[in-house]
């Protein structure tokens, strides 16, 4: 009945993305996947589509969950009205959040 479900955008979708975009977009995504996935850069992907997904509103319920994550970004990215340049400063400002987040949490900055 339904198709396999995250809470979140999940990293395996990264790749699927590759094709729906500009050249720009596509050195993005293989940049991307070639990293671990607790990379910041890789987490910061994720981060930036589940803001253009909406993830944190989505229902288990839902039409487009029921489509599956992989469906939900395909479809979020055919209908993004903006540039692959607005992509990737949404992706840049993702990156800030997570640098921000990590630099916070870690030891070194605990001890200062």
């Amino acid at each position: 009945m339904y198709a396999k479900n995250e809470l979140l955008f999940p990293s395996y979708v990264i790749p699927l993305l590759r094709s729906l975009r500009g050249e720009e977009w596509r050195r993005l995504v293989d940049r991307v996947v070639s990293l671990p996935e607790t990379h910041p850069e890789r987490l910061a992907f994720s981060l930036m589509m589940i803001k253009l997904d909406g993830c944190m509103e989505c229902e288990t319920d839902s039409y487009r969950a029921m489509r599956g994550c992989a469906m939900c970004a395909t479809q979020t990215l055919r209908r993004f009205k903006g540039s692959d340049g607005e992509l990737l400063k949404a992706y840049r400002e993702a990156l800030v959040e997570i640098e921000t987040y990590l630099a916070e949490r870690s030891p070194a900055a605990k001890v200062a």
